[in-house]
């Protein structure tokens, strides 16, 4: 049974940074690519970031390009998102999320495992 754990989260001034950590058990990381949504209130859940299998390949989303970056450690079962220069528009629970494919990429539907999520709030 593959088990996401995410942390790191918490509250931040606006313009400050956090780095979220996503640990993997219960799977091979390193056959798993990996993704960060997150979902504010009222909001739908939506695309952060988004990683490969073997580290080759990224990609974020618009609002957060330039200020978030994706990356992993295979060695460690772990896959961070550093967020700089956040915004109090980035407020949200962010999940961490896994998929046996390739590259996940942007749409929830492609992804098979889920993280229970971690509350970012940024105050202005």
């Amino acid at each position: 049974q593959v088990q996401l754990v995410e942390s790191g989260g918490g509250l931040v001034q606006a313009g400050g940074s956090l780095r979220l950590s996503c640990v993997v058990s219960g799977r091979t990381f390193s056959t798993l690519a990996m993704g960060w949504f997150r979902q504010a209130p009222g909001k739908e859940r939506e695309f952060v970031a988004a990683i490969s299998r073997n580290d080759d390949y990224t990609s974020v989303a618009n609002s957060v390009k330039g200020r978030f970056i994706i990356s992993r450690d295979n060695a460690k079962n772990t896959v961070f998102l550093q967020m700089n220069g956040l915004k109090p528009e980035d407020t949200a629970v962010y999940y961490c999320a896994a998929t046996d494919q390739y590259f996940g990429g942007l749409l929830t539907s492609k992804y098979d495992y889920w993280g229970q999520g971690t509350q970012v709030t940024v105050s202005s």
